[in-house]
């Protein structure tokens, strides 16, 4: 997928410099953080270039133009740490006392108008999270492994999902050749028939929970029965892993598997993402995959770090979750919520 704007290098150094005036931390007070870098816009500091872009993407969404965006040569902390993989959050925060990168994904979703989503028995709660290889996850089916994903949402089986992620690349390897993968939700849907389609708007499936929420949650199991199709073409679905109930006609299983054949069928977009890079692309109305197309470093592929964030497709949509606030922290849910 082609990078929809990249950054000079002077552009980059101005806007890092914006950003490195925030001074709150991220991990000790997400609201101040968050209100520090909203303060950027209200003082008329952020480049004019970046709030150009950023409002194009916005309205990219809005009116269904594109989903998935990349924007290169992004703003970076000038150290980047090496995490050790035994516990990389830990490590992390121990090591980790710049907070550029975050200030960088707090400001997009702030211009692009989609309230940040946290998960509270999840990495603390925090807002921006690490998507690298866990030891202990070592090729399981989970974003925290070293493993291919299949393609999911994130989070399929929770009841509040985000609407869109941003993946910031902080350390990826030149010699490694690993993608993320993105079909359209609309690509998807043209590919089944009207039929299949009412099918799947129905209440027949279920998702069997990821390992990190099942560590993380022991009474986390099994989602509540779902549709896998919802609102115009929005699909949740973990490939390999959603399923019928025991319970479902026998046309469910037949739609489940004709939404299979579509995933093979429909044109899909890959992105390569680089050090610097940020990919964003819709959760929900989209799927995407992880692909390692070529490994020539298996160590160096293996502490591939990419900050992450989860967004709301907008402020109603955050609004609408507001019961399920932990701790008063808008945008903060519980795990088995």
């Amino acid at each position: 997928m082609q990078p929809l704007y990249t950054m000079t290098d002077a552009e980059r150094e101005e806007l890092f410099e914006v950003l490195a005036t925030v001074d709150k931390q991220p991990y000790r007070d997400y609201l101040a953080f968050s209100a520090a870098v909203h303060d950027l816009i209200d003082r008329g500091e952020v480049p004019a270039f970046f709030t150009e872009v950023c409002e194009r993407i916005r309205l990219d969404r809005e009116s269904g133009t594109a989903v998935a965006h990349v924007l290169r040569n992004c703003p970076l902390d000038r150290e980047i740490p090496e995490l050790d993989l035994d516990d990389p959050i830990a490590d992390k925060h121990a090591k980790k006392t710049t907070f550029v990168s975050e200030a960088f994904l707090a400001l997009f979703g702030h211009l692009v108008r989609t309230p940040l989503l946290s998960y509270g028995t999840r990495f603390n709660g925090d807002f921006f999270v690490d998507v690298i290889a866990i030891n202990r996850y070592s090729g399981l089916q989970t974003g925290f492994s070293d493993s291919e994903l299949v393609f999911h949402n994130d989070r399929t089986a929770h009841p509040v999902r985000a609407d869109y992620i941003s993946l910031l690349g902080m350390r990826c390897p030149d010699r490694d050749y690993i993608y993320t993968g993105f079909v359209d939700g609309r690509k998807l849907l043209a590919n089944l028939t009207p039929e299949q389609q009412d099918v799947l708007r129905q209440p027949y499936f279920v998702t069997p929970y990821d390992v990190l929420s099942r560590d993380n949650n022991g009474d986390l199991s099994v989602s509540d029965v779902h549709a896998v199709l919802e609102n115009e073409h929005s699909f949740r679905y973990l490939d390999t892993t959603t399923t019928v109930t025991p319970d479902a006609p026998p046309q469910a299983i037949v739609a489940l598997l004709a939404l299979k054949n579509a995933l093979v069928r429909a044109d899909k977009t890959r992105h390569r993402i680089l050090t610097g890079d940020l990919f964003t692309f819709a959760n929900q109305d989209g799927l995407h995959s992880r692909d390692k197309m070529e490994i020539n470093d298996p160590e160096a592929a293996r502490r591939r770090w990419l900050l992450k964030s989860y967004a709301f497709r907008d402020q109603a949509a955050s609004d609408r979750h507001a019961d399920r606030w932990i701790d008063g922290v808008p945008g903060r849910v519980g795990d088995g919520t």
